[in-house]
C-alpha cells in the first residue's frame, strides 16, 4: 500500500495536467480550423451582445463607428423595435390572425438575422474598431454573459476532446473510476460512522434520561427540605424576636452610658482642634513651600527635557546620516568584495597559469639536458672512434715498414 500510494498520486497528478485545458495545444490543421471558427464565433457572441449597449449610446459612438456602420445599426433597431411591437401583440391578438402574425414573425427574424449579420461583417471589417468597442461598450447583460461563458467551456471541450488520444481517454476513464471507487469508499466510511454516531446519540439519550430521572427525585428530595426549611425558619424567628427584645433593653441602657462618654470625648475634641488650629496653619504654609519647589521643579523638568529633546533630535539626526553612509560603505563594500574575489580568481587562474608553465619549462630544461649529455656523449665516441682507426692505422704502416 505505501508503494502503490506514490503510483496513485503520479497517476491523479498525470490525469489533472491532461484534464487541464491550458497545456493543450493543436497538432492538426483541422484541429486547429475547428478551434480557429469557434474562436471567431466567440468573438462574433461578444460583438453582438454588445450591440444593444451601443444601440443605446449611439450619440456617443457615432464618430466611432462612421456613417455606414451607424444606419445599419439604426435599421437594426428599427428591426428589434418591430419585432418587439410584434410579439407583443401576438401575445395579446385573438387566435384569427395567429397564422398571418406567425408569418410577419419568420419574415422579421429572417430581416434581423441578415441585419446582426451585416452589422458583424462591417464591424469585423476593422479589428481596431472591434477593440475599441470591447473596451468603450463593457456592459453586458447576464444571460449574454452566462452564454458566452458556456459557449468557452464547450470551447474548451472541444480542444480537449481533439487533442486527447485513445491512451489519455483510457488514462481518464481509468482515473474517473478511480475517483467512483474512492466516492464508493467515503460513502460507506460515512455509513458507518453514521450508525456509530445513532448508536451513540441513543448511548447519550439513556443517560440524558437517567439523569432527568435523578433530577426528579433531587426536586423531590428538595421540596421535603423545603418544608422542613419553613418549619426551621418560623422556630428561628420566634427565638431571634425573643432576643431581639432582650438586646433592646440591654443596648438601650449600653446606649445613655454611650451619650455621657460623647459628651466627654467632645469636650475633649474641641479643646484638640484648637491645639491643633495652630499646627494646621504651619503645614498650610509648609504645603504652599513645597507647591512652589514642585511647581519649580517641574519647570526645571521641562527645560531639561526640552534640552534632551534638542539633543535627542540631534543625535537622531546624526545617526540617521551615519546610517544612510553605513549603508552607502556596506554596498562598496560588497562591490569590492565583489572585485576581491575576481580578482583572487583571477591570480589564482595566473598563479596556476604559472606554475604549469614553470613545470613545462623543467620539463623542457630536462628533456634539453639529457638531449644535449647524449648529444656530448655522442660526440665524444665519434671522436674516440675516430682517433682508434688513426691509431690502427698507424700501426699498420709501421708494420709494412
Amino acid at each position: 500500500k505505501g508503494m502503490a500510494t506514490p503510483e496513485k498520486a503520479m497517476i491523479t497528478l498525470d490525469a489533472m495536467k491532461m484534464l487541464d485545458p491550458r497545456r493543450l495545444k493543436p497538432d492538426s490543421v483541422e484541429t486547429e480550423r475547428i478551434i480557429t471558427v469557434l474562436d471567431e464565433t466567440i468573438a462574433k457572441l461578444e460583438l453582438s451582445s454588445l450591440i444593444p449597449r451601443i444601440i443605446n449610446s449611439l450619440d456617443r459612438f457615432a464618430d466611432m463607428l462612421g456613417p455606414e456602420i451607424t444606419n445599419s445599426l439604426i435599421e437594426h433597431q428599427k428591426l428589434s423595435n418591430e419585432m418587439e411591437h410584434l410579439l407583443a401583440s401576438s401575445e395579446e391578438g385573438d387566435t384569427m390572425r395567429a397564422e398571418e402574425q406567425r408569418g410577419c414573425l419568420c419574415l422579421r427574424e429572417q430581416r434581423l438575422k441578415c441585419s446582426v449579420r451585416n452589422v458583424l461583417r462591417l464591424l469585423l471589417a476593422n479589428p481596431s474598431l472591434c477593440q475599441a468597442l470591447k473596451y468603450e461598450a463593457w456592459a453586458r447583460e447576464s444571460p449574454a454573459k452566462v452564454f458566452i461563458k458556456a459557449f468557452g467551456e464547450f470551447r474548451n471541450f472541444m480542444l480537449e476532446t481533439l487533442l486527447t488520444s485513445p491512451m489519455e481517454e483510457e488514462e481518464k476513464i481509468q482515473f474517473m473510476k478511480d475517483i467512483s471507487l474512492q466516492i464508493k469508499k467515503n460513502t460507506e466510511a460515512i455509513t458507518a460512522l453514521q450508525a456509530e454516531l445513532a448508536a451513540a446519540i441513543q448511548t447519550q439519550e439513556e443517560e440524558i434520561h437517567m439523569k432527568d430521572n435523578v433530577i426528579k427525585d433531587l426536586k423531590n428530595g428538595m421540596q421535603d427540605l423545603t418544608t422542613d426549611c419553613k418549619a426551621g425558619i418560623q422556630q428561628i424567628k420566634q427565638e431571634g424576636q425573643k432576643q431581639q427584645e432582650e438586646e433592646l433593653q440591654a443596648s438601650q441602657a449600653r446606649c445613655a452610658g454611650l451619650q455621657q462618654d460623647i459628651q466627654q470625648l467632645g469636650a475633649q475634641l474641641n479643646a484638640l482642634v484648637l491645639e491643633h488650629r495652630a499646627s494646621e496653619l504651619a503645614l498650610r504654609k509648609r504645603k504652599s513651600r513645597v507647591e512652589m519647589e514642585i511647581v519649580n521643579w517641574i519647570q526645571k523638568y521641562d527645560t531639561d527635557m526640552g534640552e534632551k529633546q534638542a539633543e535627542y533630535e540631534e543625535v537622531d539626526a546624526a545617526y540617521t546620516e551615519e546610517k544612510a553612509q553605513l549603508s552607502l560603505l556596506m554596498e562598496k563594500h560588497a562591490v569590492l568584495l565583489q572585485e576581491y574575489s575576481q580578482i583572487e580568481e583571477e591570480r589564482r587562474i595566473r598563479q596556476k597559469k604559472e606554475e604549469q608553465a614553470l613545470k613545462e619549462l623543467t620539463t623542457k630544461t630536462l628533456a634539453a639536458i639529457r638531449i644535449q649529455a647524449f648529444w656530448r656523449g655522442y660526440l665524444v665516441r665519434s671522436l674516440f672512434k675516430s682517433k682508434r682507426k688513426k691509431k690502427k692505422k698507424g700501426k699498420g704502416k709501421k708494420a709494412k715498414k
